[in-house]
């Protein structure tokens, strides 16, 4: 996949929250999802063309560091092949086995 992939890492919920919210807002991105990570820990990742995804983490960074703890922010402009299939191993991606029911 081409697009842009961009991520957010937070202490605590709310931050998720609030950062993912602000990111869905701001710009033409899909959020990916989220991940729980140890100690409180949290992760939201969204999907889109570069500048949207620039623009969206920019402003879930400045959400969640005013509500919470905002660890980290980090964008991939074109995620390797092997980058994506790790994606796919997360709990919020698709398992082995999954499919769609038809």
């Amino acid at each position: 996949m081409s697009e842009a992939l961009g991520m957010i890492e937070t202490r605590g919920w709310v931050g998720a929250v609030e950062a993912a919210d602000a990111m869905c807002k701001t710009a033409n991105v899909t959020f990916v999802g989220k991940e729980y990570l140890l100690n409180g820990y949290v992760a939201v990742l969204v999907r889109g063309d570069v500048g949207s995804v620039k623009a969206a983490t920019e402003a879930g960074s400045i959400a969640a560091r005013r509500v919470g703890e905002l660890i980290s922010v980090h964008v991939i402009p074109r995620p390797y092949d092997e980058t994506e299939k790790l994606l796919k191993s997360w709990s919020g991606g698709k398992k082995a086995g999954d499919s769609t029911p038809g």
